[in-house]
């Protein structure tokens, strides 16, 4: 499997598209590991009333609560849409209340409540202990590495604009 090419050689001359090996392409290898955490951080958190769509917006607050929704969309990198309905039902849930913002009322702050703050403490441990049994057998140095990498791709996506259609 490590040794298989991203794109499979094609006869000379041949007008089909090259083939692609799916375990040889970053992005499926990826794709898949990343389906794999969030199922397996869905089974742990949703006894907490969680969904792993939640999950990063309440990490976001946890960090510094009392962002607007559009600095929440931005930092979990989600149109403001797909915010306004997370918060909806974040709201619902009892997770989360938005207030008026002193500085600027017309938009309004998202705040944690005591049950959005009394979640984090279960939420982090099951998502510390996926990102354990993922990482089983690799060294701390190559945990660093891949998470280096990682983030370098992210960003690398971020900044590229699409060309032009």
């Amino acid at each position: 499997m490590a040794n298989e090419q991203a794109a499979l050689p094609v006869a000379p001359g041949d007008p089909s598209p090259p083939l692609m090996s799916r375990y040889g392409s970053l992005g499926y290898v990826i794709n898949l590991a990343a389906r794999l955490f969030e199922r397996a951080l869905a089974e742990r958190i949703a006894p907490l009333g969680l969904t792993t769509g939640q999950f990063p917006v309440l990490l976001a607050l946890w960090e510094r609560d009392g962002l607007t929704q559009t600095e929440l969309a931005q930092i979990v990198r989600v149109e403001q849409p797909t915010m306004a309905q997370t918060l909806s039902r974040m709201e619902r849930d009892g997770l989360i209340v938005r207030k008026p913002d002193p500085a600027d009322g017309r938009r309004a702050v998202v705040r944690l409540t005591e049950r959005g703050r009394a979640v984090q403490a279960p939420a982090v441990t099951a998502a510390l202990e996926i990102n354990r049994r993922a990482s089983r057998g690799l060294s701390a140095a190559q945990q660093q590495a891949m998470l280096d990498t990682m983030m370098m791709m992210a960003a690398n996506l971020v900044c590229e604009k699409p060309p032009a259609p």
